[in-house]
C-alpha cells in the first residue's frame, strides 16, 4: 500500500481514493472475499454509468423501488465494494447481493472466477469520461482540483488518477473476459436504446419482468428522472461540505458526444493517436456521437 499524494493510495498498481473513505484491512483481504453464487457486480471505470446502472439494478431486483413503496437509496441497494461505509456488513448482506466496483480484473475477488456470480460491465467512450472526470474532480474535495482541461488530460492519460488508466482498466476486463461470467454493456448504446438495454441485461441476469415493469424501469432510469429523485442522484452526499468543493451535481449532463465542446482540435488529435496505440488490437464498437452512425467502429477513430 502507497500513498502516491494526500489524494491517491496506490494498491498492487491501481490508484484507489485516498484513504480518507478506504478500509485498508478490507483492501489488502478483498481477494478472498468470500462470493455467493448469485452475487452481481457491476464494473465500470469511474464516470462510465455507474450510478445508472445501480438505477436500473435497483429497479430490476426490488419492486418496491419501482412502485416507491419504499424509501431506500441506490448507494444502499448496491453498495460501492471497495469503498466501505460505515456499519455495513457485507457479508450479512441479503441474498443477492448487488454490487457496484471500478476494480480492475486483477483485484476482484477470485470467486467471481467461478463464472456462476455476475458481472456486468459498463464502458463508455473515453472522450466523454475526460470531460466528465475532469468535472468530477473539480467537484468534490477528496479529488485533486485541475486548474484546466490540459492538465487534468495529462494525468488521465498517464493513469494519474483514481481508477488509474482507462486503457489498461478495459483492455484488462476484455482480455480476461473469459475468466468471468460477465456482460459488457456500451453507455451510448444504453442511451440510444434504454428499453432494449434493459431486457439485455435482465435477460442476463435471468429476471423475468412484466411489460408494465419494463416500463416502469425505462421511465425510473432516464437521466432526467433520475436527476430528481433523491433515492438515486446521490446529491445526499453533496450535502455534506467535507466532499463537496464547488457547486454541481453528481449527475452533472450524461450526455454522447459532450467533449466536442471542450477538447481543443490539438488535444482531440493527441487522444486519438494515443486511442489508436492502445487500443488497436481490442474489437469493442465505440460511439463518439450519438447522432451520427458512421462514428460507430471497431478499434478505429472516425467522424
Amino acid at each position: 500500500m502507497e500513498n502516491i499524494n494526500k489524494y491517491l493510495l496506490n494498491y498492487k498498481g491501481y490508484n484507489f481514493l485516498s484513504t480518507a473513505i478506504n478500509d485498508i484491512d478490507f483492501i489488502e483481504n478483498m481477494e478472498d472475499f468470500e462470493i455467493q453464487d448469485d452475487d452481481v457486480f457491476i464494473i465500470t471505470y469511474p464516470k462510465s454509468g455507474t450510478i445508472w446502472t445501480q438505477q436500473i439494478l435497483s429497479l430490476i431486483y426490488f419492486e418496491e423501488h419501482r412502485n416507491s413503496t419504499e424509501n431506500v437509496k441506490t448507494i444502499d441497494r448496491i453498495p460501492f465494494f471497495e469503498y466501505i461505509r460505515p456499519k455495513m456488513d457485507f457479508v450479512k448482506r441479503p441474498s443477492p447481493r448487488l454490487f457496484a466496483s471500478h476494480l480492475p480484473y486483477y483485484l476482484v475477488p477470485k470467486g467471481l472466477k467461478s463464472k456462476k456470480a455476475k458481472i456486468i460491465y459498463v464502458y463508455r467512450n473515453p472522450k466523454d469520461v475526460l470531460i466528465s472526470y475532469f468535472h468530477f474532480t473539480n467537484l468534490m474535495v477528496l479529488c485533486e482540483a485541475m486548474d484546466n482541461m490540459e492538465q487534468f488530460m495529462e494525468k488521465f492519460l498517464e493513469g494519474k488518477v483514481a481508477g488509474s488508466l482507462w486503457f489498461d482498466h478495459i483492455r484488462g476486463w476484455y482480455e480476461h473476459r473469459h475468466d468471468f461470467n460477465i456482460l459488457f454493456m456500451m453507455y451510448e448504446e444504453m442511451k440510444k436504446d434504454l428499453r432494449s438495454s434493459v431486457l439485455k441485461i435482465s435477460s442476463f441476469l435471468e429476471k423475468e419482468l412484466s411489460e408494465e415493469d419494463v416500463e416502469a424501469i425505462v421511465k425510473q432510469a432516464t437521466f432526467q428522472n433520475m436527476k430528481s429523485d433523491p433515492k438515486a442522484n446521490y446529491e445526499e452526499i453533496l450535502n455534506n461540505e467535507l466532499w463537496k468543493r464547488t457547486e454541481g451535481h453528481f449527475m452533472r449532463k450524461g450526455v454522447v458526444g459532450d467533449w466536442k465542446r471542450h477538447l481543443t482540435v490539438e488535444q482531440n488529435e493527441r487522444f486519438d493517436k494515443v486511442f489508436q496505440r492502445k487500443m488497436q488490437d481490442v474489437p469493442l464498437k465505440f460511439i463518439w456521437d450519438i447522432n451520427e452512425e458512421e462514428n460507430q467502429f471497431n478499434s478505429q477513430i472516425t467522424y
